[in-house]
């Protein structure tokens, strides 16, 4: 009867500590980046490993400038849902200037 108890609590530990949400990794602070139409623009706080379509961007007007001023590693991309060849990795507080064209990013 011991051995029927302990199954039962330990099976009962083990759904509860698997039905318990755990909390997404997230980067804290902003990403800037310049819109098609010139307008300074940003993201903030976002979730770590999601896939960003920048607004205010589009395949015939990418935006430019991107500026990570968060504290992950914040990989853009030209073509957006983070694909394409054509991408970089921007430390925490790096910058590119006006000639490098995003439309997507994603952090680490």
């Amino acid at each position: 009867m011991r051995l029927h108890r302990t199954l039962g609590t330990t099976v009962g530990a083990l759904l509860l500590a698997l039905a318990v949400p755990t909390s997404a990794h997230s980067t804290t602070g902003d990403f800037l980046y310049r819109t098609s139409t010139g307008q300074d623009a940003g993201v903030s706080d976002q979730t770590s490993g999601v896939c960003i379509n920048l607004p205010g961007t589009t395949e015939e007007a990418p935006g430019d400038s991107p500026q990570n001023f968060t504290t992950s590693t914040a990989t853009v991309f030209l073509e957006a849902e983070c694909a394409g060849d054509n991408h970089a990795a921007l430390k925490p507080g790096a910058k590119l200037g006006e000639d490098f064209k995003v439309r997507s990013v994603i952090f680490d």
